[in-house]
């Protein structure tokens, strides 16, 4: 998907104290109150006063039960493409278990440890509908990460997730498809579970106005991700400063020229297009980067991979990438919303995230609805030293 069909992610896990419960945070609820994890200058009660700010607490805080884990659903692909994190480390080896039966099994057993959201990925899930026809029936919440070349039964409720990186000419270039935006809307166009997700890399920057306008055009709804190294990874989409920098402003244009159809926030833009990286600024939740298995994503999530096995040691959202060069959307959707902590410092700052929140649930669960920023400056995200400026 976004990135190589790389699984998305969700959803509020933390490591960090937690104000309201996030992805395995519950258990933290009880023993600390919002008020306790506000700086001494402000009181949760005083951050939300403000009426706008208080009805989207409520608003987001309804899906804090939301705790997922990802699947991969099959090793083959039917698109040849250059950064493709699939193809790295051992996972591209496993075999594929196309038994349904195996599969009903598994989501049971998923439900019965919490799961309650998952993500159906691959290398490309819609090879294998029956699967994901299985998954849907046993566990309703969840996404897939897919190409679009293939359109997915319209019985699957699950949210859809097309990845798009960049004009027809990139997408021959570096996918080997051709005219694959064109299929991807004929299959998808005014459908309610579709998200296309625009990856920036280094040499595709300035081509989302054009795909903009056309995806736009198609009333089609879109999102960003950050093109993140696989491991070893040199090649020409690896991002630099200067390409960080000018994704920035792009993000920022196509957000003021197509709001309603783009799916963002200042501050997502801040998270992934910083020069560093989610671990680096936040602090990665996911077992691969988190050896607690006390609470969170590091008790919870696990990363199955066509032969319904999971390894803890390399368990993340998106395997085999380089971790000091991630920036995932699908990464920042449990990564950063884990930071609640952090984040009730000041309005702006809670703003902020309150507008992160929001946007990920409207790119990853069927029927939520984004509302309007409440934050349309840059604020720059809290840790645990200074963060420089990207």
């Amino acid at each position: 998907m976004g990135q190589g069909r790389e699984p998305a992610v969700m959803l509020m896990a933390g490591t960090d104290k937690c104000a309201a419960p996030a992805d395995g945070c519950v258990e933290e609820k009880a023993a600390m109150t919002p008020s306790d994890a506000v700086s001494p200058r402000w009181k949760f009660s005083e951050l939300l006063a403000d009426p706008d700010v208080r009805a989207r607490w409520e608003k987001v805080r309804r899906y804090f039960f939301l705790r997922e884990s990802t699947y991969d659903m099959c090793n083959r692909c039917n698109l040849s493409c250059d950064g493709c994190y699939y193809y790295e480390g051992a996972k591209q080896f496993a075999r594929e278990n196309g038994d349904p039966e195996a599969w009903r099994e598994l989501m049971r057993k998923e439900k019965a440890r919490g799961i309650t959201y998952v993500v159906l990925a691959g290398a490309e899930p819609s090879l294998v509908p029956e699967l994901l026809a299985v998954c849907f029936a046993e566990m309703p919440l969840g996404s897939i990460a897919t190409n679009g070349v293939l359109r997915i039964d319209p019985a699957v409720g699950y949210r859809i997730h097309i990845s798009v990186w960049g004009n027809d000419e990139t997408g021959l270039r570096v996918r080997k498809a051709r005219g694959l935006l064109n299929r991807q809307i004929a299959n998808y166009r005014g459908d309610p579970r579709a998200v296309f997700v625009y990856t920036f890399t280094r040499e595709n920057i300035d081509e989302i106005s054009e795909v903009m306008a056309v995806l736009a055009s198609a009333d089609c709804r879109v999102t960003f991700n950050v093109f993140s190294a696989p491991i070893g990874y040199e090649g020409p989409l690896r991002h630099d400063e200067a390409s960080l920098i000018r994704t920035r402003e792009v993000m920022r244009e196509m957000m003021d020229r197509y709001p309603r159809h783009v799916l963002f926030s200042p501050y997502n833009i801040v998270a992934h297009t910083h020069a560093r990286g989610l671990h680096d600024l936040y602090g990665c939740s996911y077992p691969r980067r988190n050896d607690s298995t006390a609470i969170g994503l590091g008790r919870s999530f696990r990363q199955f991979r066509t032969d319904l096995t999971w390894d803890r040691g390399v368990a993340c959202c998106v395997p085999d990438t380089d971790c000091e060069d991630c920036r995932h959307y699908a990464a920042g959707s449990a990564v950063v919303t884990a930071r609640l902590y952090r984040h009730v410092a000041d309005p702006l700052t809670f703003k902020s995230w309150l507008d992160y929140v929001d946007t990920y649930l409207a790119v990853w669960v069927m029927g939520y609805e984004k509302g309007e920023n409440l934050c349309a400056e840059m604020v720059p995200p809290p840790g645990r030293e200074a963060i420089r400026k990207a």
